[in-house]
């Protein structure tokens, strides 16, 4: 021997090596054992590993997409984040000094057909067994990383007809069921499109989903993924398009407080094929989903580059007032026009105020790296304007 003491668990197994029915003893003995977690716990103080126990008033859900900017975020407000970003056990530790919990991101590929080595078929969701591992595995990484929980974002084909649409339900409901007998206080979550109208495609059971789950992120944004009159620019979050996506969830039986707000940190940028006098810009056709046309004509833009953008476009901020959201025009250095559809502070508490009105559970974004941290005296009034919104009044 090495002179080296035992472990209590070691020193277990060499007491009991001998005893009658030891493998299934030692087992129990080491369950009861104290986890091992606490000891390799990255935190300074090791109860900031600990699960967060207590459910919010009010959910204010932040996707975090990685770098360091969630240091300059309001900790006041927030009570979940979402890692979409590289795992950071920092973020983690500081989240759980402020309350907040912290959620994995938990991705599936879905796709109808096999077409290239890689994919997963979409088959796979029906088998329980395929199920059951890809939930062991999404509970492991949740443990090892002190999270919180899990943020299931599939966002994919599903017909209502076929049997990956009770799959799907069940995933949802045997994910939540783990997570919550092996995470005391963890929380699972189901990102939606903004209408339960097979948007893109996805007919999922949404009430089925939604009763499976602790509540569904409805992701009002990206609502011209598929467009179907004119192929022309248009607001990301169009105010009577998104409210009536929550009315219809609800008509649906969805209780409100199965349902959190999503709102847009970012706009669209588009290459006018043709800007006509009344500002409105002709885009280029690019099919989805069986839509003829899609805002993957245009690309995304974080709310930091629009608003230094803004002040230097050719028609400054503009109101839309069917839409009830501000765009601008500017001019490219080879000639070209575009136009910038964009959510700020005025658009969104717009939106917000529904959830005051119709009881919803509460409100989160996409994301929350948009804004500009960098401490410049006009940056810092225009990030805290979009926190402050966050807060919504009637």
């Amino acid at each position: 021997m090495s002179g080296k003491p035992l472990s209590c668990g070691l020193l277990l197994a060499s007491v009991l090596r001998s005893t009658p029915g030891f493998p299934l003893l030692l087992l129990a003995l080491l369950l009861a054992l104290p986890a091992q977690a606490g000891r390799d716990c990255p935190c300074q103080e090791p109860e900031l590993c600990r699960p967060i126990s207590h459910y919010p008033d009010f959910e204010v859900f932040v996707f975090d997409v990685g770098q360091k900017t969630w240091k300059s975020y309001d900790w006041s407000q927030i009570t979940t984040v979402a890692v979409f970003g590289k795992y950071d056990s920092e973020l983690m530790c500081h989240a759980h000094s402020k309350g907040a919990r912290v959620v994995l991101k938990g991705e599936l590929v879905l796709i109808r057909y096999v077409q290239s080595i890689g994919d997963v078929s979409l088959k796979d969701i029906v088998d329980p067994s395929f199920r059951a591992s890809w939930i062991a595995e999404k509970l492991k990484l949740a443990k090892k990383q002190y999270m919180d929980g899990i943020n299931i974002d599939i966002e994919q084909e599903v017909n209502c007809s076929s049997p990956e649409y009770d799959a799907l339900t069940a995933l949802v409901k045997e994910t939540t069921d783990a997570f919550h007998r092996e995470i005391e206080g963890s929380q699972v979550t189901f990102d939606v499109a903004w209408s339960p109208k097979c948007i893109d495609r996805r007919c999922y059971n949404y009430t089925g989903i939604a009763d499976a789950c602790d509540f569904l992120f409805v992701m009002s944004y990206d609502e011209q993924s598929q467009i179907w009159s004119e192929c022309i620019a248009a607001a990301n979050a169009p105010y009577n398009q998104t409210l009536t996506g929550y009315d219809d969830y609800i008509k649906l039986g969805i209780n409100p407080k199965k349902l959190v707000m999503g709102i847009p940190w970012y706009g669209y940028d588009y290459t006018c094929l043709n800007l006509s006098q009344e500002d409105v810009c002709t885009i280029a056709k690019v099919p989805f989903r069986g839509a003829p046309c899609s805002d993957a004509a245009g690309r995304q833009v974080p709310y930091k580059v629009i608003m230094k953008q803004v002040n230097i476009s050719i028609s400054g901020s503009q109101w839309d007032k069917d839409q009830q959201a501000p765009y601008y025009n500017y001019k490219d250095h080879a000639g070209y026009f575009h136009q910038v559809w964009y959510d700020n502070p005025e658009s969104i508490s717009l939106k917000a105020a529904y959830i005051l009105n119709h009881g919803l559970r509460g409100i989160g974004m996409w994301n929350a790296n948009c804004l500009d941290y960098s401490g410049d005296a006009e940056a810092k009034e225009q990030t805290e304007e979009m926190w402050k919104v966050l807060k919504p009044k009637l």
